[in-house]
């Protein structure tokens, strides 16, 4: 189990305050973005000094993210996506990679921080079939009620729920398991849930070791947040949903647009992710793995 930690992180979003490290602002800077402070910088490198190369970690997950929405939009058919603890806009967000594909799909990122809300306001605001929606992804009930949802997305029809790089950041007192399950229980049939997660093998091997010292820096630096989570654990968030073939695997395990160029980093090795859905009997069914 976890180590005893703060209770802070996605409960408490820092907004404006530029001496507290922000979650958003750090994922930020090591994708190369421009929005973030100097705290937010110190933070991310005192997860270098165990970690040097964490920052391929940030590409590597957004690279996943690319490629199951991109998946959902073409061979699963889905046109509507609700990214959770979506964080400050980059470059290739789920609208851009979604619309690509199909120009009428419908998306909408949601962040608690306020700051995350202004900039994806201001970058959505030519952009008719994305929003940006300020809501708590703790409260699962009045998010999926809040009007900028409801009235952008069609909740009675088949959507991709996204919680990329995000349950992390959720303490286990506020029962990361118990959310998605209250959100997979919202779904209609045929939906689907995508999930990425920092992983910590739970075992003696060098990438536990890794995994609990970065989940020390994440929570004791400035951070406060960013827990390192068993296979286990993970599973539980997608429930009874089915768990699209390859399973949850490690990021560049999962349909990699072609063969790896180095050995994989021991960083690299330290985050799953995988895709599940919800069956309806009247359509084939993707293949699934037990």
């Amino acid at each position: 189990m976890p180590d005893p930690v703060p209770d802070t992180g996605v409960r408490t979003p820092v907004g404006v305050d530029t001496t507290r490290a922000s979650i958003s602002r750090v994922y930020d800077y090591s994708l190369g973005g421009k929005d973030n402070y100097e705290v937010d910088r110190y933070v991310f490198h005192k997860l270098c000094e165990v970690a040097p190369r964490q920052a391929d970690v940030s590409h590597m997950n957004r690279r996943w993210l690319h490629r199951v929405v991109r998946y959902l939009t073409t061979e699963a058919g889905i046109d509507q996506f609700l990214d959770l603890g979506a964080g400050l806009p980059t470059a290739l967000n789920t609208h851009t990679v979604a619309q690509r594909e199909n120009p009428e799909a419908r998306v909408v990122y949601v962040d608690n921080d306020p700051v995350c809300h202004i900039h994806g306001r201001v970058l959505l605001e030519t952009n008719p079939n994305t929003r940006y929606v300020l809501a708590d992804l703790t409260k699962p009930e009045a998010l999926l009620r809040h009007p900028d949802i409801t009235n952008h997305l069609d909740l009675n029809r088949p959507i991709a729920l996204i919680l990329c790089g995000i349950l992390h950041h959720v303490d286990d007192g506020l029962n990361p398991a118990a959310i998605t399950r209250r959100y997979i229980d919202s779904l209609v049939p045929g939906s689907f849930l995508a999930i990425t997660h920092f992983w910590d093998p739970d075992d003696a091997s060098d990438a536990h070791h890794l995994a609990r010292e970065l989940q020390r820096k994440f929570t004791e630096t400035g951070l406060g947040s960013g827990w390192y989570r068993t296979r286990r654990q993970i599973l539980d968030y997608f429930s009874d949903l089915e768990i699209v073939a390859p399973g949850l695997v490690e990021l560049d395990d999962w349909w990699p647009a072609g063969p790896a160029v180095r050995p994989r980093l021991l960083e690299e090795r330290l985050i799953l992710g995988g895709l599940a859905y919800k069956p309806r009997p009247e359509r084939l069914v993707p293949m699934v793995v037990r």
